[in-house]
Parts: structure tokens; sequence; C-alpha cells
């Protein structure tokens, strides 16, 4: 299991374009991956899961990757977190 803190930067935050660019990433990987935001444990590979929880601009999260391709989901994540998230 991997884990790390990161930002979320996007000025839109997480909205339906964002939602649907990760889980096309994410879906071929083979692992969980968990994002943890306030109270909230959140299926990253959900795109109604991404949506409803809300995420905006500035908002500090942990993502949790479990299972064979734990290593490149959390540079994924990492790296989408500090982008526009829009794929580009």
């Amino acid at each position: 299991m991997l884990n790390a803190k990161v930002t979320a930067l996007n000025e839109t935050g997480v909205h339906m374009r964002p939602a649907q660019v990760l889980v096309t990433k994410l879906s071929p990987l083979n692992c969980q991956v968990t994002i943890k935001h306030a109270d909230k444990t959140i299926n990253a590979k959900s795109i109604m899961m991404l949506m409803a929880a809300c995420i905006k601009k500035g908002h500090e999260l942990e993502v949790i990757c479990e299972g064979p391709d734990e290593a490149p989901a959390l540079a994924l994540l990492e790296e989408f977190f500090k982008s526009t998230m829009d794929g580009e």
C-alpha cells in the first residue's frame, strides 16, 4: 500500500470532465484507489463518487493505492491533482 497527501490545484475542482479523465486513466491499472477527503472515503475509479465528493481548489486529500499497479497509480494521482486535471 502506498499513500500520499495531495492538494487539488485546479481552479474548478473535480467536476464531470476531470472525473472522467481520472477514471479513464486509473481504470486499466490493477489496484484499488481510494481518496480520503474530509469525512468521505471515495473510490477514485467511480465518476459518480468523485463528483459527489465536491473536491474544490485547495482541498487537501489523502490518496491510497493498493495492488500490483500501486506505484504508477500514485504517481498518476499526484500529477493529476497538481495539474489542470483535464488530461492535457
